[in-house]
């Protein structure tokens, strides 16, 4: 489809103002003043994945040194924070900078359709609240809608649940009016979200369990980074955050290296910490020992050990077996064990969608997602003119979307200063040997490696994981390589 003539145009179209939508935002803001820009979001609010959750005691199990912005220091002390927290930080980031102007809410982006005769992007965007669709032209199109699909969740198939008498739901869709003080509890799944809601759930129900199939790697982290709180006596808190900031990169990549080439050592490592949290008669090696090697799936993080007191305190149980059945009062287990339960939360985890969604084309043509190569981590080989932000499987987001941020911006300003309309990362069928995107063998990744684009066995066609590499690669060499296509 042609860019419409008479469609809205600005510079730079954002689509999410979530997490990374914002610090994209800002990134233009800084270092490209003369671009217009709009962010579109298909919710009614700010905020992504921090306000779409709402399970108690939702927080990042990323450190906010990494997890915050390069341009604005996190000066809170807990380094692990709670959702509520990290929604008034980005909320303050939009207000404080003016990004919050330039977004339009509740526009879902349904397509993008690339016109080479007019180098511009035509955005069809559907008004979630009336259904009417909007055109947005656009040159750079920019896509910072995460990995996930935000409105389907993962959700197994279990024999017998239309007999459960109790509640049942996804984590994902927390019910605003369910009381669960005083209640039986069972929290289904083992990573991120269910050891988040286990020990805050077990704060006040009569019991709560975390029925499990498979154990996952879980590591107890201090709510406070000591380096900052001593840094904090002299010197002021944007100093403390770049220095802290840089710690932690560095600790990140040596615990991802360290668990890459002595795999055995790590696991050692971290079962010992779970048997001095729960004791030597604990049976650490059905509950807390994976079948796989420490990130090969990304490690719970959880502060203080939150979890380890739930279960010491016996207010909240790990169990782990496959499900036979649900029943009236709860679930039967294979092995013949019945666990009562009032409430049932699936924590089975989340599904991916490329790109929200969003049905793209290039002069007419549609294009698959699953035969693209990423450039970069970023942009996608023959495709002109688009980015995605898509963060780190083995450390913060934000530290590989404020990276994304600062090369966009680059690529627009070389584009403006040699006169040219076009960025376009040049790939020949077949030049390049393929391997997936992302290195991890979770089941959310594993059940939609086939939606999502491909890498390749060296630069530039390679994500590393590695943040050093990336700000070396990114922010420092020369724009231009054999690659990179400007016309």
């Amino acid at each position: 489809m042609a860019s419409s003539a008479d469609a809205e145009f600005v510079d730079v179209l954002i689509v999410g103002a979530g997490l990374s939508g914002i610090g994209s935002a800002r990134h233009l803001q800084q270092a490209c003043p003369d671009r217009s820009f709009m962010l579109l979001e298909s919710r009614e609010t700010l905020g992504g994945t921090w306000d779409l959750f709402r399970y108690p005691g939702i927080r990042s199990d990323s450190d906010m040194y990494t997890l915050g912005y390069s341009f604005k220091p996190w000066l809170q002390r807990k380094s692990l924070a709670d959702g509520p927290s990290i929604l008034n930080y980005l909320k303050e980031t939009a207000t404080e900078t003016g990004v919050d102007q330039h977004i339009r809410y509740r526009h879902k982006v349904r397509s993008a359709s690339w016109s080479s005769d007019s180098a511009r992007w035509t955005v069809i965007a559907e008004h979630t609240d009336t259904g009417e669709s909007v055109e947005i032209a656009c040159q750079f199109l920019l896509m910072c809608s995460g990995y996930y699909d935000y409105e389907h969740p993962y959700t197994p198939e279990f024999a017998g649940t239309g007999d459960f008498k109790g509640r049942l739901f996804h984590a994902q869709h927390w019910p605003d009016d369910l009381d669960y003080r005083d209640k039986q509890v069972v929290v289904i799944g083992s990573g991120a979200t269910a050891v988040t809601l286990v020990p805050e759930l077990a704060r006040e129900t009569a019991h709560t369990v975390m029925l499990q199939r498979s154990p996952t790697y879980i590591a107890s982290v201090p709510e406070e980074d000591q380096t900052a709180v001593y840094l904090q006596r002299f010197l002021p808190g944007s100093w403390v955050y770049r220095v802290t900031r840089w710690k932690r990169v560095l600790l990140q990549m040596y615990v991802y290296w360290l668990s890459r080439w002595k795999p055995e050592l790590v696991k050692k490592f971290l079962l010992g910490k779970v048997r001095e949290a729960l004791g030597k008669d604990y049976d650490i090696k059905t509950h807390f020992t994976p079948a796989y090697n420490p990130w090969d799936q990304r490690l719970c993080a959880i502060p203080e050990g939150d979890m380890f007191t739930a279960i010491r305190e016996q207010r909240a149980e790990v169990v782990t077996d496959h499900i036979e059945r649900f029943t009236e009062n709860g679930i039967r287990l294979q092995s013949g064990r019945e666990l009562e339960a009032d409430i049932i939360v699936l924590a089975t985890g989340l599904n991916l969608k490329f790109m929200g969604g969003a049905r793209l084309t290039v002069d007419g043509q549609e294009i698959d997602p699953s035969q693209l190569f990423v450039y970069r981590g970023m942009m996608f080989g023959n495709v002109p003119n688009l980015a995605q932000v898509f963060g780190y499987t083995n450390a913060s987001w934000t530290l590989k979307s404020d990276l994304t941020g600062d090369f966009v911006c680059r690529v627009l300003n070389y584009m403006r200063s040699a006169g040219v309309k076009v960025a376009i990362p040049r790939l020949q069928e077949g030049a390049v040997e393929e391997e997936p995107m992302m290195g991890l063998n979770s089941g959310y990744v594993m059940r939609s490696v086939g939606q999502f684009p491909k890498q390749g066995v060296k630069l530039p066609w390679r994500l590393y994981q590695n943040y050093i590499l990336d700000f070396l690669q990114l922010r420092l060499r020369p724009l231009r390589d054999k690659v990179l296509e400007f016309r």
